[in-house]
């Protein structure tokens, strides 16, 4: 994507919404879900969902898992944040975890079909557009902060940066 100017001025940008996503990479596989319903339904991503007010965003994001799957992650750790300025809903601030093991089994509920992805075979084609730039530092363990910019479902604009300190 060429580097032309943010149409966001994130120097005062602020996301209406807090959330959070988690991603467990175990035996060379990661636990993506199929979203059931709300933001990105027939999407694949992982779990996660809104902050609750009280929430820090670590028990938000082992809430929304054992929530949508059932299980708990174990050892989860913050690698990235995620800034959406979304043309067709309130921007979203995304706080991203990773874990290497869960107690449970994985399990469909109402939200979310668990899907065990080989990590070479992850579904970028059925998962929203910006997972391709930050999914693999995800899963090289390293840091990241993403700003993207939609319309749509359309990506429009974005920057990527690594190696920051959460």
């Amino acid at each position: 994507m060429e580097k032309i100017a943010s149409p966001i001025d994130w120097s005062t940008w602020q996301g209406e919404i807090h959330a959070t996503l988690m991603f467990i990479v175990k035996d060379g596989r990661i636990l993506l879900i199929e979203k059931k319903r709300g933001l990105g339904a027939g999407k694949i991503n992982g779990p996660g969902g809104k902050i609750d007010p009280g929430e820090t965003p670590l028990q938000s994001v082992i809430r929304e898992t054992q929530e949508e799957l059932l299980i708990t992650p174990l050892g989860a750790r913050k690698l990235g944040e995620l800034w959406f300025a979304m043309s067709d809903c309130p921007d979203i601030l995304c706080h991203v975890y990773r874990a290497d093991d869960h107690d449970g089994e994985p399990m469909e509920t109402d939200e979310a079909v668990p899907v065990w992805t080989r990590l070479d075979d992850i579904p970028y084609a059925r998962m929203w557009e910006d997972d391709r730039h930050w999914l693999p530092l995800l899963v090289d363990e390293s840091t990241f902060h993403g700003r993207f910019v939609f319309d749509g479902e359309a990506m429009q604009w974005m920057d990527m940066r690594t190696g920051i300190s959460w």
